[in-house]
């Protein structure tokens, strides 16, 4: 699991993949989190997306979802990732109503609680996804992506 994870608004794979050492920082809108597997994160805010349901869905499902996030940078053991969120996520992120962020949070949240029960972050993951939301907008306004940077 990852401890900080940081979603992230960059002009191109380059710039994004350019954050790997030392993280994001200030030079990027973003937004804050800690203890979740951002991959995961995206994964399931796509299904959601792509297949509407109130239901988190079985793991085995989630963890067969396609296309998965797009690592923007290989793989060291190091711990350090650097994804790419899907273009049509990150449209239905900037498209997204409250109704429907309330229903995605309300179900990662029950996912989260049955995975990591007491050790489940504590971060407020409808605010979390509010500040995706308005780096979707973003995003969608300018040409730009959005990535997730976690150690």
């Amino acid at each position: 699991m990852a401890h900080d994870i940081v979603f992230f608004l960059a002009s191109d794979d380059e710039t994004a993949a350019a954050t790997r050492l030392r993280g994001p920082g200030q030079a990027f809108d973003s937004v804050t989190c800690r203890f979740i597997e951002p991959d995961s994160a995206i994964a399931e805010w796509d299904m959601f997306f792509e297949e509407p349901s109130a239901e988190a869905p079985p793991l085995e499902r989630l963890h067969g979802w396609r296309p998965w996030p797009a690592w923007v940078t290989p793989p060291l053991n190091d711990g350090v990732e650097v994804f790419a969120l899907p273009q049509r996520l990150t449209r239905a992120l900037a498209g997204a109503s409250s109704a429907e962020l309330e229903e995605l949070a309300g179900r990662w949240t029950t996912r989260l609680r049955s995975a990591d029960g007491d050790d489940m972050t504590d971060d407020d993951l409808l605010a979390v996804l509010q500040g995706v939301v308005r780096l979707a907008a973003s995003a969608v306004s300018t040409g730009g992506r959005l990535y997730s940077w976690s150690f």
